[in-house]
């Protein structure tokens, strides 16, 4: 009986329910025009600018129990003078009412819905804002029968932007949730808001701060409505773990005062990271901090465009600990104190922000600092650092990018102070004082994308203004070893400043400088097909040339031995200078293969890609072998080492191009050598080999000339050979001629002129050549590539000379007649070559 009696009980309740809900729907409905134009009404009486709705629709279910007006697709065009761009947009506006207010006639929105939308405020540089959208309140009688009488507001997937042009400030915040609770009276305003938000940026003065990070909040707020003033009771803005507390008072009588406390809770480094500008957030944004740090503040003052509050905010660390995320190598026992304020004049000019009292251990190894940074408009910069650091560990609390690891020791006492522009010219040097000593002690540094490695590093470096003087720096990189006394100039400014040129002063002395190390190209392997290939056949070295254009030099030096690939060269000696990425000498002399090579030139590195050598190089008494053998028989495979012996005398100017891996150009190189060639000899080379059925074979396997002198062009990828005579061993051409042309692809075409002292007979046949300084000679040819040659007659070259020849003996009849005239014998023809007859060896 229970049962069944509680059965009906809810069965009728039910049904008492669905009945209500449908008079109730019923009777809405049957009103819905009514409260939409009452609603319509009321807005544009409190509205003073445009608003743009799709559709406005009344809904019992959207915002279940209560009814909502409900605005779709709505615009709100803001309130500057002849502007149409949107103060806010929103897919969903709900504005509220209750059933029992609905049922009894009076009709009073408590609740506003801002569901995914857009809001923009801002303001001009005059001040002006853009969001005053509402007509000031009139006196209604409390009877009216439609009002606004919010307790509730509540936005969800906001976006809130906030640009303010008088203080150059933007803020991009996103609402996830926000609902804030209002107290309405006469007088008062409270306001209770908790929400969780999105901040992508809070920018002042191209500062951001507080980037990408996700904030709960919770205020309240008491708007005293007849004192124009706002008290701020202990309100919380959580960042992670931390959070931070503000209170205080803001009076917008007239221009708006500030009087607002700050204070943090459950701080550490990420959280006060967190309150800084990215630039710094980016620089130990992978840092973590264990240990006791603290965090306030007060802004007091009148903010507005022309003036700003005081702010003064303290913070630092007892005992912390401060370890980097990755490496988990710490600062121990870390301690400081600081502060940040900007100052008596409240702005950039006058702020300051301090550290000191820093104190802390790395290693075991104690430190101490202080640092000051004042004026933020015009920098200027004061830091003092002591202590002994262990290189491997610091690099594991510091991580440099460019560095892989290291270890050694640096003892550091430094001073310096100045202001950051200083740095950046060499007039500002007298205005930056700097004063102390770095000293390396056996310091090793891997390099990242880098083989060789630097060893052994000692040296003291004394602090001169923003100047670092440099006494027995020595160590090894890679196989070489180097020792530098001198100057780096503008020092100061290279370390602490970007794009910053460093400028050395200095003398450098080497043992030995291994160039295929130095200028190596570390590459790592792009699969198993390059691993079989490198099996099989050594890959070729590769070589990458950068120069820094903020690096340059004047030095002096002097190398006892120096290698690249082949070439190995001893007691250099010279000056080289760089700058603005162009290297050049006035002379540098060394030895090379049992002779002399002096080089004056320019190495133009300004495009990485088309790098320019421009020089003078003198060469004297080099061996021929061995220059050919040193420099790989200047890539062709037709002479080289073996079949050449002298010494060379030369001066060549060329204009040399290669890219950033060392790579020729060979297409835009030009180059003109004058040589000489003593006491030379031709060895078993095969073209000569070729002219064996006019020449003893055994004299041109061993072809020896006592001076050879001859200017040769190097132009569009050929070198070229004017015509020339070699007075040689042979005993049947003492004077052999020569000339042609030999391409970068190695296409040969050569000509040679031999004479004959007697006739020779090939088989059963006379070959004589046409005369020549009084006897006669055999032209020749030779083409086509290295491998692939043929030795022919110079049929062309055949007939020019039948033609000069007929020339000068018609010119010599006619002077003959001119002196005698008497009757000459008839002059035998001489024998003409067959046209089709050529030797092809």
């Amino acid at each position: 009986m229970k049962k069944k009696a509680i059965g009906k009980v809810i069965q009728y309740s039910l049904g008492g329910f669905l009945l209500l809900l449908l008079l109730t729907t019923g009777l809405l409905y049957s009103f819905k025009d009514k409260i939409i134009q009452l609603f319509v009404a009321e807005a544009n009486r409190h509205l003073k600018t445009k608003v743009q709705v799709e559709e406005i629709s009344l809904s019992l279910f959207r915002q279940f129990p209560n009814v909502a007006i409900t605005l779709d697709k709505v615009t709100i065009t803001e309130n500057l003078p002849g502007s149409t761009a949107p103060l806010a947009k929103a897919k969903h506006l709900y504005f509220t009412l209750n059933v029992p207010d609905l049922l009894a006639g009076r009709y009073r929105v408590r609740e506003v819905f801002l569901e995914e939308g857009q809001v923009f405020i801002k303001f001009l540089p005059d001040g002006l804002g853009n969001y005053w959208v509402f007509a000031a309140e009139e006196s209604q009688p409390k009877n009216k029968k439609f009002a606004f009488q919010l307790e509730k507001i509540t936005f969800k997937n906001v976006a809130i932007n906030y640009t303010d042009q008088r203080r150059n400030q933007f803020y991009q915040v996103q609402a996830r949730q926000m609902v804030a609770a209002l107290q309405v009276t006469d007088q008062k305003v409270g306001v209770t808001a908790n929400g969780k938000f999105y901040i992508q940026t809070i920018q002042v003065e191209k500062d951001d701060y507080f980037q990408n990070k996700e904030v709960n909040l919770q205020t309240n707020l008491l708007v005293d409505r007849v004192a124009s003033q706002v008290n701020i009771s202990p309100s919380e803005v959580r960042v992670g773990p931390a959070s931070y507390q503000v209170a205080g008072l803001v009076n917008y009588a007239g221009p708006t005062a500030l009087d607002l406390r700050f204070t943090g809770k459950n701080a550490n480094i990420q959280a006060l990271l967190a309150l800084l500008p990215s630039k710094f957030n980016q620089a130990f944004g992978e840092y973590q901090s264990q240990g006791n740090v603290y965090f306030n503040g007060t802004v007091k003052g009148i903010t507005s465009g022309k003036a700003n509050p005081q702010v003064l905010f303290q913070f630092g660390c007892r005992n912390a600990t401060f370890y980097h995320s990755a490496s988990k190598q710490k600062l121990e026992d870390l301690n400081f104190q600081g502060l940040f304020s900007n100052g008596s004049q409240q702005n950039n000019l006058t702020s300051v922000i301090e550290l000191k009292n820093i104190r802390g251990m790395l290693k075991n190894r104690p430190f101490t600092g202080s640092m000051v940074y004042r004026n933020l408009q015009d920098p200027y910069l004061q830091v003092k650092l002591n202590g002994n650091l262990d290189v491997r560990h610091a690099l594991e609390v510091f991580p440099n990018t460019n560095l892989k690891r290291g270890s050694g020791e640096v003892a550091v006492n430094i001073a310096f102070a100045g202001k950051l522009r200083s740095f950046q010219s060499r007039t500002g040097y007298g205005q930056v004082n700097s004063s102390g000593e770095i000293s390396l002690r056996n310091v090793a540094l891997e390099v990242k994308n880098y083989k060789p490695v630097f060893r052994q590093l000692n040296g003291n470096f004394l602090f001169r203004k923003s100047d670092l003087a440099v006494t027995d720096f020595k160590g090894k990189l890679g196989s070489s070893d180097f020792l530098i006394n001198g100057y780096f100039k503008n020092v100061l400014g290279w370390l602490f400043l970007s794009n910053q040129r460093l400028h050395m002063e200095a003398d450098l002395e080497s043992g030995f400088l291994n160039f295929d190390e130095l200028l190596s190209e570390e590459k790592e392997n792009t699969g198993i097909i390059r691993q079989v290939n490198t099996r099989r056949q050594k890959a070729a070295p590769v070589y990458k040339l950068t120069v820094s254009p903020y690096f340059d030099f004047d030095v002096n030096t002097s190398v006892q031995n120096l290698q690249f690939r082949r070439f190995r060269g001893k007691k250099v000696q010279g000056k080289l200078r760089l700058k603005n990425q162009v290297i050049s000498s006035p002379e540098l002399a060394l030895q090379i293969i049992g002779g002399r090579f002096a080089i004056q030139g320019v190495l133009d590195a300004r495009r990485s890609n088309n790098i320019q050598v421009t020089t003078l190089t003198t060469v004297n008494s080099i061996r021929l072998d061995s220059l050919f053998y040193v420099f790989e028989n200047f890539g062709q495979q037709f002479l080289v080492q073996r079949h050449l012996w002298g010494e060379l005398t030369a001066t060549i100017h060329s204009d040399l191009y290669f890219n950033n891996h060392l790579k020729p150009l060979t297409d835009r190189m030009e180059a003109e050598v004058n040589a000489r060639i003593r006491n030379g000899e031709l060895l078993n080379f095969e073209p000569m080999q070729k002219l064996s059925p006019f020449l003893p074979k055994r004299e041109l396997a061993h072809l020896q000339f006592s001076d050879l002198s001859n200017t040769f062009w190097i132009q569009n990828r050929t070198v070229y050979i004017p015509e020339m005579e070699v007075r040689s061993n042979v005993s049947r051409a003492s004077v052999i001629g020569i000339q042609g042309m030999h391409t970068f692809d190695q296409q040969l075409d050569y000509k040679f002129r031999i004479p004959l002292r007697n006739k020779m007979r090939r088989g059963d046949a006379e070959v004589i050549g046409l005369t020549e300084n009084n006897g006669p000679n055999l032209f020749l040819t030779l083409k086509g590539n290295e491998n692939n040659y043929k030795v022919a007659y110079d049929k062309q070259r055949v007939k020019t000379k039948i033609a000069q020849d007929l020339r000068r003996e018609k010119q010599e009849f006619k002077e003959v007649i001119k002196i005698k005239p008497q009757v000459l014998p008839k002059k035998p023809t001489a024998p003409q070559p067959n046209t089709d007859e050529y030797f092809d060896f």
